[in-house]
């Protein structure tokens, strides 16, 4: 049974902060008007990349970037850009090939500013071993931009064997999470309204590939890799059931929160299952190989914390559904609109 409640449509309709999001309005926009326009079939999986046409290994995504602030605790504009792209890439199995970055400026940026978010995505990209190989510089009026926007596109080759897609998710998976939750949003809103909460919080932006790299002998027991970052675990977690035609069970007891990122949520009466991340991943995997992907992501600094969250069911298909911590069972919703605007 279908329980989505298409939203109306009026003639004088405008864009929405919440249609960026990541949630519902997001998916209507894509279904409604920016598939339809540009020939794409509506209501297919929608993929962190795409395979590029004729091409059975190489990969292409592109995002765009307006954070605000430039700076945060744990990075900066610059190398989220990076990060976001090549992690992209990574989920759908495929390690950095090059990267292109495009820089959109207001007039009256300092130079100074400009130099430290590119030097920032020069070490970000270095770092993770992927050259930025071309990129373009547009310039515009005072408050034709909010200081600065940037563009990554990149072009990643598939590990052999690796395949996953957020359509091939299957009943019986073991859903796995390689972090901790919450913790790029929260220090982003801190830092933007001055909250206090960036002493005890950074961002965890970093490149996953590597991780991915880790658990590539797995191969076709891997069957969805998904970075939660706009509408956070909440959003990854109802497009696979979507596409994959499951539902998904996980357990609160089992989901790492950090204390700091619990009170923040608390405080300001947020979903923590909503808000974003910029440097996890969450796995679904054949159940006899969970333990040995787990054992990959923990090899790795970034992994070291990887947990087993959950599993995949038959019904109701696309359900996501949290095992509360006092035993009871709560629908986890796709988020609907905007809670934390220009996070990435």
């Amino acid at each position: 049974m279908n329980l989505d409640c298409p939203l109306p449509h009026t003639e004088d309709e405008v864009v929405l902060l919440g249609h960026g999001a990541g949630g519902r309005l997001t998916a209507e926009l894509l279904d409604t008007l920016v598939l339809p326009a540009l020939g794409g079939p509506p209501g297919g999986p929608l993929e962190d990349a795409a395979l590029l046409p004729g091409s059975g290994e190489l990969v292409v995504s592109t995002d765009s970037f307006v954070v605000s602030p430039l700076a945060f605790p744990g990075g900066d504009i610059g190398s989220l850009a990076v990060h976001g792209t090549v992690n992209d890439l990574a989920m759908r199995g495929a390690l950095p090939v090059a990267l292109t970055l495009a820089v959109i400026a207001e007039e009256g940026l300092p130079l100074s500013e400009l130099r430290a978010v590119l030097t920032s995505a020069g070490k970000a990209a270095h770092d993770a071993g992927v050259p930025v190989i071309t990129g373009d510089t547009k310039v515009v009026g005072r408050g034709a931009a909010d200081r600065l926007f940037l563009n990554t596109t990149g072009i990643g080759r598939r590990i052999p064997g690796l395949e996953p897609s957020a359509a091939r998710a299957r009943p019986g998976d073991a859903v796995l999470l390689s972090g901790p939750i919450g913790l790029h949003g929260i220090a982003i809103l801190s830092t933007r309204e001055g909250l206090g909460f960036e002493a005890d919080i950074a961002s965890d932006t970093r490149p996953l590939h590597r991780l991915v790299q880790a658990i590539a002998p797995y191969g076709a027991h891997v069957h969805t890799l998904r970075d939660p970052t706009r509408g956070g675990l909440a959003a990854s977690l109802n497009e696979i059931a979507r596409d994959s035609a499951v539902s998904v069970e996980i357990d609160e007891n089992a989901l790492q929160v950090p204390p700091a990122v619990a009170s923040a949520c608390d405080l300001l009466g947020l979903d923590p299952l909503t808000v974003a991340n910029e440097g996890c991943m969450v796995a679904f995997v054949d159940p006899a190989a969970a333990d040995g992907v787990l054992a990959a992501l923990r090899s790795l600094p970034e992994g070291a914390d990887a947990l087993r969250i959950g599993e995949a069911g038959t019904s109701p298909e696309g359900r996501v559904v949290l095992r509360t911590l006092v035993g009871a069972r709560r629908i986890v919703d796709m988020p609907l609109g905007e809670q934390l605007p220009r996070i990435c």
